[in-house]
């Protein structure tokens, strides 16, 4: 799922861009959610250093002690990987606004069409700039997961289903068709399951058993011919 920020001193405005964003996430079924909109920057700032942040929608006047521009170059210092987007009426910040690696500049008013044509753009780099982000596309459409909360991937019947740190994803889809799009440390342990090896805490021999949480019951199982395998990763790893 992607994180999305927004900060604007007008209320209304922020209002409007999260109503029109919500809708384009909707419309076009994109795992993304707005974590924080704010008219102040200083939530900004506090949000940036607890939590992790995709995309940043800001305006450049925020009518503050602390511009657009500032929390633009703040954000960089902590995340190159975040992606960008400043909004304002005034165009003579064009310029200046690009000295932060900006992904687009929307001019006031945003109309939605604009607004949809970014995230279309901004969706489309993320699914396929594998250094960006360690996200990946799962369904070829608009369902992005952080891979690094993928703790293993389960075949059921015709679908697949995600288990990750906050939730379930489920996808029609196989095996076959999802393992070109998975880092190393993803590894088939059985028939049913792809484990990832990075999220393991504890492998069970005996019960041929892989727990991913000591207080939860959430485990995958190791099937006999993959086993040998799957040991010689999780060893390595």
């Amino acid at each position: 799922m992607l994180n999305f920020v927004l900060c604007d001193d007008n209320k209304v405005v922020l209002d409007k861009l999260s109503k029109m964003l919500d809708s384009i996430f909707i419309q076009n079924k994109i795992d993304a959610e707005i974590s924080l909109a704010t008219t102040n920057p200083d939530d900004v700032i506090t949000f940036f250093n607890n939590n992790t942040v995709n995309v940043l929608l800001l305006d450049i006047d925020l009518r503050s002690k602390i511009s657009g521009l500032d929390l633009a170059e703040f954000a960089r210092k902590k995340d190159k990987k975040t992606y960008i987007i400043f909004t304002s009426a005034h165009l003579e910040y064009i310029l200046v606004a690009y000295k932060y690696k900006t992904f687009d500049f929307l001019p006031k008013p945003i109309t939605i069409s604009r607004l949809k044509e970014t995230i279309d753009r901004l969706i489309e780099d993320v699914s396929s700039d594998n250094d960006n982000f360690s996200f990946i596309n799962i369904d070829h459409k608009h369902t992005i997961i952080n891979e690094d909360s993928i703790r293993y991937i389960k075949k059921n019947g015709m679908k697949l289903v995600f288990y990750t740190d906050t939730r379930t994803y489920e996808i029609y889809s196989s095996f076959n068709k999802i393992s070109d799009r998975l880092p190393n440390n993803f590894v088939r342990c059985h028939k049913s399951y792809i484990a990832n090896v990075n999220k393991i805490t504890d492998v069970n021999i005996n019960e041929n058993t892989i727990n991913f949480d000591n207080n939860s019951n959430l485990k995958c199982f190791i099937g006999p011919k993959y086993k040998n395998k799957f040991m010689e990763v999780f060893k390595d790893d």
